[in-house]
């Protein structure tokens, strides 16, 4: 079971977090038994893991990442690009996240004063230090493909998020990834790898315990209701359907939400020895969101989606208004 949190300065966007509602993701080693990890996968929803991914690569992109979004402004005069520290002569209105939840429909962010930072955020998507060594590093499929046991069938997706938790700004609201994932099996794994060191108070992931009986709850009365609306097929597969928010979130409210289904959040500190950690989840079971940050540093984060069966819409890089 995950440990009781002790710190008092987490929160989310609508409240605190304390000992009360929220506790420790459960680490897991990635070199323990095969066996072990699929059973604490099935028991908790979710793995987090260390050093699956060689903190010198993770480094190499974080300083890549934001040394191509540095001619933006977004970054501290006399500060190493690596760090990441946000300029906080700057408005966070001009560096809106990416995937955040913040426009209808997946749609682009911000206005014309956040244009230049908006498209660098974007294009990073496609850059080698991102796609090769991050979403497609090699440590990473290999862990994968043995703990699916998938093998060679394990695929990977072009379309990733590649999140920019900007001190300040909103989190993204309560989801679990199947939402947009319906085109394909609930099988799907997702990789959430911080692209640096996170702490406990900056922007990390939070994930609702034991989130799996109502992920499955909420997407069979989200079945329901399409078909009684009289939706197609098609319809009712998408993540903005008319029966749900327009940003294909479940809540803007995390605690809120916690406490009305008697549910505790899971977050972890991501410190300097973790700077090559990962979690990976069920996109089904996943209930999750992330911390509202008082940290002065921004947070890229790799949000992946790793399948067995191949799905089209999810084989195009990220762009804004695809529909997915």
């Amino acid at each position: 079971m995950p440990g009781v949190l002790a710190e008092t300065t987490l929160s989310v966007s609508d409240g605190p977090l304390t000992s009360e509602n929220a506790a420790y993701l459960r680490p897991s080693d990635p070199n323990l038994p095969v066996e072990e990890l699929r059973k604490r996968y099935n028991e908790d929803g979710y793995l987090f893991l260390k050093q699956v991914l060689p903190r010198e690569d993770i480094l190499e992109a974080r300083k890549a990442y934001f040394e191509y979004l540095a001619p933006t402004g977004v970054l501290q005069e006399g500060t190493e690009p690596v760090e990441g520290v946000f300029n906080r002569s700057k408005s966070i209105d001009d560096y809106p996240g990416i995937g955040a939840g913040h426009v209808g429909g997946n749609g682009r962010p911000g206005g014309d004063s956040a244009a230049q930072f908006v498209d660098k955020a974007i294009e990073a998507h496609y850059k080698d230090w991102y796609t090769k060594n991050v979403v497609n590093h090699p440590a990473l499929y290999d862990f994968i493909a043995k703990f699916t046991g998938w093998g060679q069938d394990t695929l990977t997706f072009k379309r990733t998020l590649l999140r920019n938790n900007i001190p300040g700004s909103k989190p993204i609201g309560v989801h679990y990834d199947q939402i947009f994932l319906r085109y394909g099996e609930p099988t799907a794994v997702t990789a959430w790898v911080p692209i640096g060191d996170i702490k406990i108070n900056g922007g990390g992931l939070i994930y609702l315990e034991n989130g799996d009986s109502i992920g499955q709850k909420i997407e069979d009365e989200f079945t329901a209701k399409a078909l009684k609306a009289g939706l197609t097929e098609e319809e009712a597969k998408s993540a903005f359907n008319s029966n749900m928010m327009s940003t294909g979130l479940l809540s803007e409210f995390p605690a809120e939400f916690a406490k009305e289904h008697d549910r505790r959040c899971l977050s972890r500190p991501l410190r300097r020895a973790m700077w090559y950690c990962t979690s990976l989840m069920s996109s089904m079971r996943q209930l999750s969101t992330t911390t509202k940050t008082t940290s002065s540093v921004l947070q890229p984060i790799c949000d992946s989606a790793i399948p067995r069966s191949h799905m089209i819409r999810w084989m195009n890089y990220y762009r804004f208004n695809d529909g997915v």
